[in-house]
């Protein structure tokens, strides 16, 4: 059975053009074809790349973050709570409103404090700003190294210049040993990039860079034993001519090196969408779609690797569209993000109050609320918030901002105040009307400090 099996995967028809047997492709008269028995010595390099780079991270991309002053946030941890940590790793990390109360009874907590316990949780299993830099650094290392290399290989090749020398002779083409090297040490990257994919940053496109891996891998085998090696070499070489800006870009962004990484990630959009986007289908793919068939009839082989070429530029086409998303904000002003990356939670608004499962500390009270330490970013939220409300009238709250407790608050958010309008019914008001006690300092009348009560008024 397992020999039927074997048989009809390799079967000729498959992976060759007609009248071509595996028996043109032995080697002779010192010529050396590739040979899918080539590729068996990538699993163990693959292991060799994870041990590499376990040390790479711990002596090289370490005291490299020191250098470019790489600092963690400070987090709090959410406290020892059977109950809450029983549902977080059962049911869900994002517990539902029904949930959160059903949650509290059980806890002995507030709702608010079970929520906030649930933000807490999720942060401390969000990875530190550390391990992205030496995640980032390991990859741009090899990817730069990768695509010198792979120029090295292919500069000097006439298929370089003249993509119809590609097919010239296929598939009777010997490999060179620089051509090996360049495919066994891409092939163990990439299989050991799918290794550790567990425990590497996760981020918003997690299966897609697992189809990535997998498309990438099956790609790189085929176009091997198939002997599309040429073709091979100038795709992997494409690939790798933008990879290393965006992890480059990716380690200054976690050193706090601003300008740098939105400088490095304008010249990796426009690498990107140069090769991804307009070379690779209208050079590369016109290539392996259009020149073979001058030469031979279609066959599986055919269909198959430029079905999974077609499957590589859906994924470029959605990373593009993520990469300009994030030059759009470059452009209006914000700062460049990883679109992929989770963001970390903020503290909730009663964040310093009580530790979950704590007794609360004494506090100064703003109408049973205690008044809590801000900061600038808060405040500007809020407002934000507060001037989009428009809610039906029913009695007018004003809210002054003028005894802010964090000292570095600019000038013009302590002297704001708000008309808001105030619906009984609607209980995202009430929910951001807490949120404003807790998050600002308010005034029942000037002069008034510390403040104490918001002053309602029908």
């Amino acid at each position: 059975m397992l020999q039927t099996l074997y048989d009809y995967f390799w079967w000729e028809r498959l992976w060759l053009p007609v009248n071509l047997t595996w028996a043109d492709l032995e080697d002779r008269d010192g010529r050396v074809y590739a040979k899918a028995s080539d590729l068996y010595v990538t699993l163990p390099l693959a292991l060799l790349f994870l041990i590499v780079r376990y040390f790479f991270e711990l002596y090289v991309a370490t005291p490299l973050a020191a250098l470019l002053n790489v600092k963690e946030k400070t987090r709090l941890r959410a406290p020892p709570n059977p109950t809450l940590e029983h549902f977080y790793l059962t049911s869900g990390k994002q517990p539902k409103q029904a949930e959160v109360e059903l949650l509290s009874r059980r806890s002995g907590l507030s709702g608010r404090q079970v929520e906030r316990w649930f933000r807490r949780r999720r942060n401390q299993d969000r990875p530190s700003l550390l391990k992205k830099f030496r995640e980032a650094s390991w990859r741009f290392t090899f990817y730069l190294i990768a695509f010198i290399a792979g120029m090295a290989v292919i500069v000097d090749k006439p298929w370089f210049y003249d993509m119809k020398k590609v097919w010239e002779g296929y598939p009777i083409q010997s490999t060179i040993p620089s051509q090996y090297w360049y495919y066994m040490i891409e092939l163990s990257f990439y299989w050991s990039l799918l290794f550790s994919i567990a425990s590497d940053v996760k981020r918003k496109d997690f299966k897609e860079q697992i189809i990535h891996h997998v498309a990438t891998i099956i790609l790189i085998s085929f176009s091997w034993f198939a002997n599309y090696i040429r073709a091979g070499t100038l795709i992997m070489a494409l690939h790798d001519s933008s990879d290393y800006l965006l992890e480059s870009a990716k380690m200054f962004n976690y050193a706090g090196w601003k300008n740098t990484c939105n400088n490095i990630f304008i010249v990796f959009a426009i690498v990107f969408i140069i090769t991804r986007l307009v070379i690779l289908p209208f050079w590369i793919l016109h290539c392996t779609v259009v020149y073979p068939l001058e030469l031979y009839p279609a066959f599986f082989g055919y269909y198959f690797f430029n079905s999974m070429m077609g499957v590589l530029q859906l994924l470029h086409i959605f990373w593009a569209y993520l990469i300009l998303r994030m030059a759009h904000k470059f452009i209006t002003g914000k700062l460049v993000e990883d679109e992929r990356s989770d963001r970390e939670e903020t503290e909730s608004s009663e964040g310093d109050e009580a530790a979950a499962g704590g007794g609360a500390k004494s506090r100064p009270l703003a109408n049973g609320h205690p008044i809590l330490n801000n900061n600038h970013r808060d405040v500007q939220d809020i407002v934000k918030r507060l001037i989009g409300l428009k809610l039906p009238v029913h009695k007018n709250i004003r809210i002054q901002t003028e005894h802010l407790q964090e000292e570095k608050v600019t000038a013009s958010l302590k002297k704001v105040s708000f008309d808001l309008l105030h619906c009984p019914k609607a209980e995202a008001t009430g929910c951001l009307i807490d949120n404003m006690k807790a998050h600002l300092a308010v005034n029942s009348a000037p002069g008034c400090h510390p403040p104490e009560v918001i002053q309602q008024w029908n």
